[in-house]
């Protein structure tokens, strides 16, 4: 499993139009993902004070995109939580076909930060 973080708006949007292109496809070429165990070090870097987040659950052998593992790009700010380890991340280079997403959870950030969803197994 792979994970991707991702607003409610723009999941929905997805759903309706049938497949799933966030900003990132545009600007970078690719859909940034997360292994479980690195998800919340994003979530944490990238989405703090962000609301109405959901967390897609993807299974890789359902994508029709490529699946790259690449190097992380950590972000410059000097408050980063440092929390992304240097693991290689996977990255879809193409529009997320939705029938790869197994699952969708609500994404919340606590007060010590995100929290992984109770309701989705850990890999």
């Amino acid at each position: 499993m792979i994970y991707h973080i991702t607003s409610r708006a723009h999941w929905q949007s997805a759903i309706e139009g049938g497949g799933y292109s966030p900003p990132s496809l545009q600007a970078e070429g690719f859909i940034h993902c997360s292994r479980s165990e690195q998800a919340l070090g994003v979530a944490n870097d990238f989405f703090r004070g962000g609301s109405d987040l959901l967390l897609l659950c993807i299974d890789e052998r359902k994508l029709s995109a490529e699946l790259r593992w690449e190097a992380p790009a950590h972000p410059a700010q000097a408050d980063a939580n440092q929390e992304i380890d240097d693991s290689a991340f996977p990255h879809i280079y193409g529009e997320l076909n939705l029938e790869a997403v197994v699952a969708t959870a609500a994404f919340h950030e606590g007060a010590a930060g995100f929290e992984w969803p109770p309701n989705l197994p850990q890999d």
